[in-house]
């Protein structure tokens, strides 16, 4: 990945860790916690594609493992992003522009239900079966749900910056002054184009009156 991507995904990252850990976990929402760290992930996901979502998102979750109060195991949550951002860059468009807002909007709805399998599949591999008391019906409905609240305000904004990131100056500076020396050039040899031109009318012309002048010296000569 570039400097400046790792840059700016850390510490949206960061950001996106705080406020979930000192603002949304201690809203005591009904069901699931909502999940911005996700909704970074595939923010960046969507503009990096899936090589750069599935590197992200396996940042974001081992990071999400070792911040407090994590109480599961280190690595599940870093597995669950990591396979989620992979998922999600292959939904990246082509050009890069996203058409309607729809197509994110399901991107979301499916990563919260996917991620909310996921991470109850992988405890109950390692003998965690919290997903079952707290009812696993009730948690992908709200995470959906809160996910799907939160995006607008989330997903857009990162994907701006991540597009604003990919912007280069000193990449900028040199293709406006590639572009430059192109119009130069496609101007100078128009310009030559035109001068050409304008000989070779001049030449024509010459050869005209050179051609009438001896027409009328023959003339004379056969008067």
């Amino acid at each position: 990945m570039r400097f400046n991507r790792l840059l700016l995904a850390s510490a949206l990252v960061v950001v996106a860790l705080m406020v979930q850990v000192s603002v949304l976990a201690r809203l005591h929402l009904p069901g699931a916690v909502p999940d911005l760290v996700l909704l970074t992930v595939l923010a960046f996901a969507l503009v990096y594609g899936h090589v750069g979502g599935a590197l992200i998102g396996f940042g974001a979750g081992l990071l999400s493992d070792l911040a407090p109060p994590a109480d599961h195991a280190a690595g599940r949550y870093a597995l669950v992003l990591c396979v989620v951002g992979y998922l999600a860059g292959l939904a990246k468009p082509e050009n890069g522009r996203l058409k309607s807002a729809a197509g994110p909007m399901l991107v979301v709805v499916a990563a919260a239900i996917g991620s909310t399998l996921l991470y109850a599949g992988v405890g109950a591999l390692v003998g965690d079966t919290a997903a079952r008391h707290v009812g696993l019906g009730s948690l992908l409905f709200t995470a959906a749900l809160y996910d799907l609240l939160l995006a607008p305000f989330v997903v857009p904004g990162i994907m701006w910056l991540a597009r604003r990131a990919e912007n280069d100056p000193l990449a900028e500076s040199g293709s406006s002054g590639k572009t430059a020396d192109v119009a130069s050039g496609w101007l100078s040899s128009g310009t030559g184009l035109r001068i050409g031109s304008q000989r070779g009318g001049l030449r024509a012309k010459a050869v005209k009156s050179r051609v009438a002048r001896a027409g009328r010296i023959k003339g004379v000569k056969r008067l």
